[in-house]
């Protein structure tokens, strides 16, 4: 149930006749477990969260899950992004997409999710509300539903505002055949959209180094593109590129395999701004993060169909930008020049809190 307890001092919470929050922020008293803290989830949180499953008297929900010919997934992420409103999204539609794209690139179909919501005192409640708003939208968007939570309240100075944390449960078909033991030497690297938008789109956002701009988060989910894929033979393996991006993913790929992947600088998609500002500040696009985009590993006789069906449903930045190759688990790029050099392993992270 979406209730915890932090000893603070009580600060007394006064109600609209229609029981809508009048406080303007989060106090320590709205984590205390006692009266306030049932109003502000049963005003804020369960209000927008509403569904047939979601019961905040009790401590566990009960799923119907029908496991006679499917598999259970399950999955679970944190999202502390900053600004917690940006271009393309907010924490809350954020932590609804991250969540579902895990299950979604792991080839199952999302349905439940439970929420750990970690809020600083101090934080807006309006804000907090919008947030949460936008947390329910995308949940029916995603056709996913969140049936069990827990709330927290930080001390000021102790948290970001917010944070969420997210457990994902979803069904897929057995015997898949989906996961890094099925790469094979000769397979295409596919991605289905536009390298680093997230990444770039959350820098331009917090207005450093003196930039601003109009790019928007690709953050979305990522259920049409995987129901694409999954409907193509010889489909290898799937992943979101979220932090470490593009380059990261590649680099678990070599890892796991001891093959080689090899990418393409001319059949990358980048976005115009994101180029500026990588070349600006001497960032690599590819290790820029993505919430909206799949990185899938394809045999190399299904692997235009699989590009065909992206690009049919609209994903017309979508291409087939490098391969599979044995070697020595190296992560490669032929540079636009006729060059290639090796694409190092992250080491610093270069933006934190993105997601």
């Amino acid at each position: 149930m979406l209730l915890s307890v932090i000893p603070s001092n009580f600060i007394e919470l006064s109600m609209k006749s229609d029981n809508k929050l009048l406080d303007t922020h989060i106090s320590l008293a709205h984590g205390n477990g006692g009266r306030l803290m049932r109003e502000l989830i049963e005003q804020l949180f369960a209000k927008h969260l509403k569904n047939d499953l979601l019961d905040t008297k009790t401590d566990a929900a009960l799923l119907p899950l029908d496991l006679t010919m499917a598999e259970l997934v399950i999955s679970t992420d944190g999202f502390t992004v900053e600004p917690l409103e940006f271009p393309g999204g907010d924490i809350g539609s954020l932590a609804i997409h991250g969540t579902v794209n895990d299950l979604a690139v792991s080839g199952a179909t999302p349905l439940y999710l439970t929420l750990n919501a970690f809020i600083e005192e101090g934080l807006e409640i309006a804000l907090l509300d919008r947030i949460v708003q936008s947390m329910a939208k995308t949940c029916a968007e995603c056709a996913v539903k969140i049936v069990a939570g827990d709330t927290k309240v930080l001390r000021r100075g102790q948290g970001g505002g917010i944070y969420f944390a997210t457990t994902g449960v979803g069904l897929r078909k057995p015997n898949l055949g989906l996961g890094l033991d099925h790469i094979k030497p000769g397979d295409a690297v596919l991605l289905s959209g536009s390298a680093g938008d997230h990444g770039t789109a959350i820098m331009l956002a917090r207005e450093q180094f003196g930039l601003s701009g109009s790019l928007l988060s690709d953050a979305a989910s990522v259920m049409p593109i995987t129901q694409a894929l999954l409907a193509v033979p010889g489909l290898r393996f799937m992943r979101d590129p979220t932090r470490g991006g593009v380059a990261t993913i590649a680099h678990e790929i070599a890892q796991a395999t001891s093959y080689n992947v090899r990418f393409y600088e001319t059949q990358i998609p980048i976005n115009e701004q994101v180029k500026m500002v990588a070349e600006l500040l001497g960032y690599d696009p590819l290790y820029m993060a993505c919430e909206g985009r799949v990185l899938a590993v394809i045999d190399p006789d299904y692997a235009k169909a699989a590009l065909q069906n992206l690009q049919k449903l609209g994903y017309q930045d979508a291409a087939i930008i490098g391969q599979i190759e044995t070697g020595n688990a190296y992560v490669f790029i032929e540079t636009e020049l006729g060059g290639e050099r090796i694409l190092q392993e992250l080491e610093d992270d270069p933006l934190p809190r993105i997601c």
